[in-house]
C-alpha cells in the first residue's frame, strides 16, 4: 500500500506540475485553496502583467499578505485577500484623524490648534499618546458614524480604548485612500489636503514599504504601523497614495505572521516596487 500511495503522490505531482486540473477528492482533508491576485484594467495587458508580477513578488515570503492597487488614470484594480482581517497597530490613525475631519465639518468648525498639534504628532511621528487622546475624544459612536458614511463596514473598531487592535481590511483601507484622493461628500477638500499634507510630512525613518519604487516626479504620501503580539508575529502593514505625473494611484499592502518586522517591511517592499514600476509604464 505503500508503494501505491506514493506512486499516486507522484502522479498528481505530475498532473500539478505540467497544469493539470485534477478532480479533488471527498476524503481529502478541508483546505482552502491559496487566494490568487485578482486584477481588472482598462489599459491593454496591465493586468496580466500585474497579477503576474505581484504573485512573483509574493513567492516565497512567509506570513499571510493582502494587497490592494487602485489607479484612476486606467482604471486598474488589484486585490488579493482583500476581505481579511488584520489587527491595524498605527494604520489605523488615517482613520481617527478622518474622523476628526468628519466630525468637525459636521459641527461646522476648524479643529483647534490643539488638536491640528495632535493629529500632525499622530501621522507624521506615529505617536501613541496623541492617537489615544484623539480616541478618548471622539468616543467610539463618532468613530463607527464614520465608518458608516465611509462605506467602512469591514472595520471593526478596537474595544476598550486598544485601537491598535482595530480590525481593518484591504477593501475598506482602499475606500478611505479613494476619499483622500477623489473630491467626495464625506470628506471636504480641505480635510483631504490636510490628510495628503501630513502623510506627506511622515518622518524619514517611517517612509518605507508602499513608497519603496515609487519613481521620481510622484508625490508620496504614507502611513504604516507594526505591532508584535504572541499570535501572528509581527503585523507590519502600509498604505501609500501616489500622485503626480499625470498620475492618481493607491496601494495597500497588510501582513501578518512575519517573524521580524523588518521581514514584512522587506515583503511590503517587493510587491510595492514591481506595482511602481508596472503602473509607470503603463
Amino acid at each position: 500500500m505503500t508503494h501505491g500511495r506514493s506512486r499516486h503522490a507522484r502522479l498528481i505531482g505530475a498532473a500539478i506540475s505540467a497544469g493539470i486540473l485534477i478532480p479533488a477528492v471527498a476524503a481529502t482533508p478541508a483546505t482552502a485553496a491559496t487566494p490568487t491576485v485578482s486584477c481588472t484594467s482598462a489599459e491593454a495587458g496591465l493586468a496580466a502583467k500585474l497579477k503576474k508580477d505581484i504573485t512573483a513578488a509574493l513567492a516565497n515570503r512567509k506570513g499571510t499578505i493582502a494587497v490592494g492597487v487602485y489607479d484612476r488614470t486606467t482604471n486598474t484594480t488589484c486585490t488579493l485577500r482583500s476581505s481579511t482581517a488584520f489587527d491595524s497597530a498605527s494604520i489605523v490613525k488615517v482613520t481617527v484623524l478622518a474622523t476628526l475631519l468628519w466630525d468637525a465639518s459636521k459641527h461646522g468648525r476648524y479643529l483647534t490648534d490643539r488638536e491640528v498639534a495632535l493629529s500632525r504628532a499622530m501621522i507624521t511621528k506615529s505617536d501613541n499618546a496623541s492617537t489615544t487622546t484623539l480616541w478618548k475624544q471622539l468616543g467610539l459612536t463618532k468613530i463607527r458614524g464614520f465608518l458608516t458614511a465611509a462605506g467602512m463596514t469591514q472595520t471593526k473598531p478596537g474595544a476598550n480604548g486598544y485601537w491598535g487592535l482595530t480590525q481593518i481590511t484591504v477593501t475598506d483601507e482602499q475606500k478611505l485612500l479613494k476619499l483622500i484622493n477623489v473630491k467626495n461628500t464625506v470628506l471636504s477638500d480641505n480635510a483631504r489636503a490636510f490628510i495628503l499634507k501630513l502623510m506627506g510630512q511622515v518622518v524619514s525613518s517611517q517612509r518605507w514599504g508602499t513608497p519603496y519604487g515609487a519613481p521620481a516626479g510622484i508625490t508620496v504620501a504614507v502611513k504604516n504601523g507594526w505591532l508584535s503580539r504572541a499570535t501572528h508575529g509581527w503585523r507590519v502593514h502600509s498604505v501609500g497614495l501616489f500622485r503626480g505625473a499625470g498620475r492618481g494611484y493607491t496601494i495597500t499592502v497588510l501582513t501578518h505572521g512575519n517573524s521580524t518586522m523588518n521581514y514584512g517591511i522587506t515583503t511590503i517592499q517587493n510587491v510595492s516596487k514591481v506595482i511602481h514600476r508596472d503602473l509607470a509604464a503603463a
